[in-house]
């Protein structure tokens, strides 16, 4: 069976992880969705893993929406969620939701925007009208500049503070999943405690509903990796015995283990 989004808040409910993966085409979405993944992500990470720009910043929407197609062309079971790309929803909610219905009619079953509180009336505007809506908080690689580049997120008391308020703000006006990228382990343990949505974590520890890992680190295809990524393909027959790896490390709790998280 399909999963959906209430798949995925039953999951979180009965304590059962879920497992993300960043994807971009169709042949990838076909092996990843065969590995039981249960969620692609077609991130705006392409801008870098795929196109070779240094941030995300320069990913169009026509871009995102060309690669969800793909995406969803190869996806049989798995949650397709799309990032909004930067600029294409920071503008107005109305803004929004003209980008979001691009990747919707693409294929998409939820859009990924980043931020928090300035997100709200954004959130309730698409969720009222029919448009899951992902957030995503901590680390905000659209936001890399204003930040100083790429930093852990929320260790001071106030911003750990503001980061759990956001959160909970965003639930209320309609997220039904949240990202937490970088983050101290126990902040985004906190977190999760207190939604009654899931949490996905990306360098946020094990205490999250669920993972992401951007594929291509999965992989291990990069000398320079991320701290909280894994190389699940080292060991592994092939590529999809790598993703069924990281989803049964994933669904086991012992991906990400201590040396993966801040």
């Amino acid at each position: 069976m399909s999963v959906t989004l209430s798949t995925l808040k039953a999951m979180r409910g009965k304590g059962e992880k879920i497992a993300v993966l960043t994807c971009y085409d169709a042949s990838f979405a076909r092996v990843l969705d065969a590995a039981g993944v249960d969620v692609l992500l077609v991130g705006d990470s392409l801008g870098m893993v795929v196109q070779g720009h240094a941030s995300t910043l320069p990913v169009k929407l026509a871009e995102m929406v060309y690669h969800t197609r793909c995406v969803a062309a190869g996806a049989e079971r798995s949650f397709v969620v799309a990032d909004l790309p930067f600029g294409s929803y920071q503008p107005s909610p109305e803004r929004a939701f003209s980008a979001a219905a691009r990747l919707m009619a693409a294929g998409a079953h939820m859009v990924k925007m980043e931020g928090g509180a300035v997100m709200v009336d954004t959130v309730a505007f698409l969720t009222q009208r029919g448009i899951p809506v992902c957030a995503h908080l901590g680390l905000l690689p659209q936001s890399v500049n204003q930040l100083g580049g790429y930093r852990v997120q929320g260790r001071e008391d106030e911003a750990a503070a503001q980061l759990i308020a956001d959160a909970r703000a965003l639930e209320a006006a309609g997220a039904g999943l949240v990202v937490l990228e970088m983050v101290p382990a126990a902040l985004a343990q906190a977190v999760t405690a207190a939604l009654s949505i899931p949490t996905i974590g990306i360098g946020a520890g094990a205490g999250c509903s669920g993972q992401v890992l951007v594929l291509y680190d999965m992989l291990g295809l990069y000398p320079h990796a991320p701290k909280f990524s894994k190389n699940f393909l080292e060991g592994s027959n092939g590529i999809e015995a790598a993703a069924r790896a990281y989803v049964a490390a994933v669904r086991s709790g012992s991906f990400p283990a201590a040396e993966h998280s801040f």
